[in-house]
């Protein structure tokens, strides 16, 4: 009995494993699937280059304006506080100045914005974009009403979200 019991073992042993698992045959395909690529028009590659180019200047301009906007509205406020009893210093007339330049830039950015959902909307290859860019002028129109209001910093914020939105627009762009 025990002789028998070690040459099943043997006899298990020398059996290939794969033709105890393998239970059925399994057809793969030889060599790449045949598709074929969708003609790309170049007006439409073109067309998208150049509105990607145009909201990446956007972001750019809206970036480099937001990194100086909190330390122009920090002194702005501080020369409020220090000459709030004094209207006729040549420093308050400088600060008047400074913020009617920045209201300005800020009504800039509107109108910038404004031309490009304009474009988006007008543009054929683009307007499948047009739906996730769509609130970016309105974003920038809340801003410049902050800034004629002189709440820079809210105003800077408000800017914040379209540079979000434009980011978006981006990376959903090909």
């Amino acid at each position: 009995m025990k002789r028998f019991a070690i040459s099943i073992a043997a006899f298990l042993l020398l059996l290939p494993a794969n033709a105890i698992a393998q239970t059925r045959t399994r057809k793969t395909t030889r060599g790449p699937a045949k598709t074929t690529a969708p003609a790309v028009d170049p007006g439409l590659i073109a067309a998208r280059t150049e509105a990607a180019n145009k909201v990446a200047n956007q972001v750019k301009n809206l970036s480099a304006f937001l990194y100086l906007l909190g330390g122009v509205a920090k002194g702005i406020e501080q020369i409020e506080i220090t000459s709030k009893n004094d209207s006729t210093s040549p420093v308050v007339k400088q600060n008047e100045l400074n913020k009617i330049k920045l209201r300005s830039t800020f009504t800039d950015f509107r109108v910038g914005l404004d031309a490009l959902e304009i474009y988006f909307r007008s543009t054929p290859a683009l307007q499948s974009y047009y739906l996730k860019l769509a609130g970016a002028a309105s974003g920038a129109a809340d801003a410049e009403a902050l800034a004629n209001q002189g709440q820079f910093d809210r105003a800077g914020r408000a800017l914040l979200g379209v540079v979000n939105r434009l980011t978006d627009v981006l990376v959903i762009m090909p």
